[in-house]
């Protein structure tokens, strides 16, 4: 498949050099997404990232969620707690045992979570918000 030269320029180290590239801004269409994702995956890809490159990377992701709420939300209504858990979970590549760690939990215990035996904690609730950039009501549905 070919690349473009643009895709194999490196990134510039510093923020403002970035912002020059390609000025962050609300998105308002798919190609304008699409370049925006194309930009974080370079950034991702790259290794070890400047200070500058991580607060670029960390603006252009904010702005990717926000036109991804607006225009390619998953309809949730009909999942509860449990469900949304064990779909993250899947989306990520993560089983039970990637849960009890990330919970800080005995590693039966993300078994018995998503079977419906044990219930979330407030502190799980906070862990699985943070992890998967969620609201932790989605979990308690």
């Amino acid at each position: 498949m070919p690349t473009t030269r643009k895709a194999n320029r490196k990134l510039p180290r510093s923020f403002e050099k970035l912002v020059a590239q390609m000025p962050p801004q609300a998105i308002m269409d798919d190609v304008h997404y699409e370049n925006t994702v194309e930009v974080i995956d370079r950034l991702m890809a790259s290794g070890k990232l400047t200070k500058g490159q991580e607060l670029y990377l960390e603006t252009l992701v904010q702005l990717v969620q926000t036109y991804e709420a607006t225009h390619h939300a998953i309809d949730t209504s009909d999942l509860g707690g449990i469900d949304a858990l064990r779909q993250l979970l899947a989306d990520n590549d993560m089983n039970a045992s990637d849960l009890a760690r990330l919970l800080g939990v005995h590693p039966s215990m993300g078994s018995k979570i998503l079977k419906g035996e044990r219930s979330l904690t407030v502190e799980h609730l906070r862990k699985l918000a943070d992890r998967f950039r969620v609201r932790p009501e989605l979990f308690m549905a």
